[in-house]
């Protein structure tokens, strides 16, 4: 693995970051304060190829890396959080799964324009009984004849008032539990028995819109299954390792965004007589804070670069994950210190910060599913 980054991905980072500081930030705090999904942001983020970042170009994606995938979500979630997830969940939960699993009918109908930033995917896993344990599934799919027909209801997805289309997953076969589910296309819009609720109100990334899934008798072709019947434990488990990847690199930029905004807080601050960049206790806590950072990100980066060269990264998009969203978690809470009083007011941006940082330990698996993942691992042997 080498530490330095190609000119290639250099130029995404840079496009990225011009984006997020001229387009994304200054948007951030109305879109948080209204709750406003960021279309015309998403439609930007399309023409600059984000949405499918390691989707081939045969199938309407940017043919780049999961690295620079990485490098170009911490800086879109540097901008504001509820876009990096928007985006996040386009790429690793959606495009990911289509094009490893996908017949080359469903990457030119579904992937393609999901890739491309022309339509919007999501991801539904998540039921009111079965979060960290998704052979618990209620949702169904049966097939009669040359069609599937889905009934259930999903709950807390991202991008669902918004999706053009789901990846849902479904009991098919409820005597072989987690080996009996499979993995569903569901067209969003206008399709009969296809309905999202309305969305959740949230204390965090606003901007992204979760919302529940109704289906009802769903009748869908055959076809629309993706993988093979019962594959789908095993497709949304995979998907998930990428995902983890995706919000373990929103977390550093929400972290880095904070670190950026004590940094420049501190200069401007005075107590007793002096900046407070210039006491030591302040110059510890930001110290540490770029610590814990960069190593967040060096983990981040090397279940990036085992994904793109075919190599097992399950352990390490756990790591990264968790290891991430509790760093993102400590520095936005130290950002609020080094604020004092002002870090408490909506007016500063760490107190939005603080309220996205808290969902990078809560979804694509706590950090409590996290560690029983890296223990798995330890104890394999």
């Amino acid at each position: 693995m080498k530490l330095e980054f190609t000119e290639d991905q250099l130029a995404v980072q840079d496009m990225a970051r011009k984006f997020a500081d001229e387009q994304v930030a200054p948007l951030a705090h109305e879109l948080d304060e209204k709750a406003e999904y960021p279309a015309d942001l998403i439609a930007q983020l399309g023409e600059l190829g984000l949405m499918g970042v390691a989707i081939p170009e045969e199938w309407g994606g940017s043919d780049m890396d999961y690295i620079t995938y990485v490098l170009a979500m911490e800086e879109i979630s540097r901008g504001c959080a509820g876009t990096g997830v928007i985006m996040s969940v386009n790429n690793s939960l959606v495009c990911d799964p289509l094009l490893k699993y996908g017949t080359d009918d469903q990457k030119k109908e579904i992937l393609t324009p999901l890739a491309s930033g022309e339509q919007l995917g999501c991801f539904g896993l998540t039921e009111p009984g079965a979060g960290s344990d998704p052979a618990a599934l209620r949702t169904t799919v049966k097939q009669v004849g040359d069609e599937l027909i889905l009934s259930g209801e999903k709950i807390f997805i991202t991008n669902a008032p918004q999706a053009d289309w789901a990846v849902i997953f479904a009991i098919e076969d409820k005597e072989k539990k987690h080996r009996g589910v499979s993995a569903v296309l569901v067209p969003m819009k206008d399709h009969p028995g296809v309905s999202a609720g309305p969305k959740e109100i949230k204390m965090g990334i606003r901007a992204s819109h979760s919302s529940s899934i109704v289906l009802e008798d769903v009748k869908l072709p055959a076809t629309h299954r993706l993988g093979d019947r019962g594959m789908g434990f095993t497709v949304a488990m995979t998907t998930l390792d990428a995902g983890r990847i995706g919000i373990a690199a929103q977390a550093l930029g929400i972290a880095a965004a904070a670190l950026n905004e004590s940094v420049a807080y501190s200069k401007e601050r005075e107590t007793f007589g002096k900046p407070i960049s210039q006491h030591q206790a302040i110059q510890f806590m930001m110290a540490d804070m770029a610590t814990e950072l960069d190593a967040a990100r060096m983990l981040t980066l090397k279940a990036a670069w085992l994904k793109d060269h075919e190599r097992p990264y399950s352990r390490e998009s756990a790591m990264c994950k968790v290891y991430a969203a509790e760093m993102c978690m400590k520095l936005t809470t130290k950002a609020i210190q080094i604020h004092g009083g002002y870090g408490y007011l909506k007016e500063y941006a760490v107190e939005r910060h603080f309220r996205d940082a808290k969902i990078t330990e809560i979804y694509e698996g706590t950090s409590e599913i996290q560690r029983l993942v890296i223990a798995r691992y330890l104890l394999k042997g």
